[in-house]
């Protein structure tokens, strides 16, 4: 096995070439001990006001500016064409959790690319983090204290069913799947608890509820 580019033992955010807010990357950013950029991220963060622990991708994207501001030995090429950049960075780091921003609300096919990476690397926590919106694959077994009220969707990768406690609709003998049964606009009662019998399924919250999710996916 290939040794991780980044290892972390706390929080790692890692942020895309896509849009950002400084809001949304503050509030990220925050929460992490390091920051990491996939390819073009760098840019962005840079711009706003953050130097990039390691810069991860196929660096074609990778302006002029990074080139001179971040040092050379934390430019890490993969040189590969089969997978994004997001996929790249995403198993290049060792970390309890990684907060993903900026890869979400510009081109379309990048954005199901992530939704992808993010179903098919089960094994590497990661929230992906929108402007309105928080997603990130539901484990075996979550616990979610979510306020009463809280909008809650659920969205299969793949065939997958599970079973849940709290939300105002049950999901109980329900068949998941992306060619059929999905969960969306779901609402929370109160505190809700979720038992998957497999990976593929995808959580979405709106970002109010980043907290609670951290708190949720992140182990002890």
């Amino acid at each position: 096995m290939v040794a991780a580019i980044v290892q972390c033992s706390e929080i790692v955010t890692l942020i895309g070439a896509a849009p950002v807010s400084e809001a949304v990357f503050r509030e990220s950013f925050a929460l992490s001990e390091m920051l990491v950029a996939a390819d073009g991220g760098a840019d962005a963060a840079l711009r706003l006001g953050g130097l990039p622990d390691a810069v991860i991708g196929d660096l074609d994207s990778l302006g002029s500016e990074p080139r001179t501001q971040i040092p050379a030995d934390r430019l890490h090429r993969i040189a590969e064409q089969d997978s994004t950049d997001f996929d790249k960075a995403l198993r290049s780091i060792a970390a309890p959790l990684v907060l993903a921003v900026g890869f979400t609300g510009a081109r379309l096919d990048h954005e199901l690319a992530v939704w992808n990476t993010l179903a098919r690397r089960a094994t590497q926590m990661a929230i992906v983090v929108g402007e309105h919106d928080i997603c990130f694959q539901c484990p075996a077994q979550l616990r979610l204290d979510l306020a009463a009220g809280t909008r809650l969707s659920l969205f299969p990768m793949r065939a997958v069913a599970g079973r849940s406690d709290g939300l105002r609709w049950p999901i109980d003998g329900i068949e998941f799947a992306p060619w059929g049964r999905v969960g969306t606009s779901n609402e929370a009662l109160g505190p809700v608890t979720l038992t998957m019998a497999g990976p593929g399924m995808l959580v979405v919250l709106p970002r109010t509820a980043l907290t609670v999710a951290v708190q949720a996916l992140r182990p002890a």
